[in-house]
């Protein structure tokens, strides 16, 4: 890899400023305490200070990298809906008015809440039906993680809906789906 203008300048510059502060140390070294000749260089040192920073970050720049998280588990934006549960679904009133509408039809994910254990799920409204604020709806819901959250769901089961910081949402579950064969 061959280094450019830029970086051939910086490292000429460091290599100067490092020069010029291995001098400043032997000027303060072999001159006499309380002297001006002394005090140049002193001077002569710290002018390497600034140069202190670039050097510990090129170092931190040449440290191994970790390697990323992996990416959390999500529902597969082109995998077939599974349904796990059958719920009745009821949503709360929003606090600003102008909001409090019904759910059109689409996907909507969130965090089923029991107790103070949460788990990643999804559901749709069809295509020309809405949900309606304060009403019971019976909906099929998809866990992300089915094993892990089937043993906290149980027939009557009550739980919250969480979407962000919010509870949009309570129900209760209606049926256990089993899984396909």
């Amino acid at each position: 890899m061959s280094m450019t203008t830029i970086q051939s300048r910086r490292k000429l510059i460091v290599i100067i400023l490092l020069c010029v502060a291995i001098a400043g140390a032997l000027v303060r070294h072999y001159a006499q305490r309380g002297s001006t000749t002394r005090d140049i260089g002193t001077l002569l040192m710290v002018l390497w200070v600034p140069i202190i920073g670039n050097v510990i970050g090129w170092l931190i720049g040449k440290l191994p990298r970790r390697t990323p998280p992996a990416e959390p588990v999500s529902f597969d934006a082109a995998g077939a809906f599974t349904p796990h549960l059958r719920i009745e679904l009821t949503l709360r009133p929003t606090a600003l008015l102008s909001h409090n509408v019904p759910l059109s039809a689409g996907e909507y994910r969130c965090a089923l809440v029991v107790g103070n254990q949460g788990f990643s799920a999804r559901w749709f409204v069809p295509q020309g039906e809405v949900l309606e604020r304060g009403t019971p709806h019976a909906l099929d819901v998809e866990l992300l993680t089915p094993d892990t959250a089937k043993a906290h769901f149980s027939e009557g089961e009550a739980f919250r809906v969480l979407v962000g910081d919010s509870f949009i949402a309570d129900g209760r579950v209606l049926q256990l789906r089993a899984p396909p064969v």
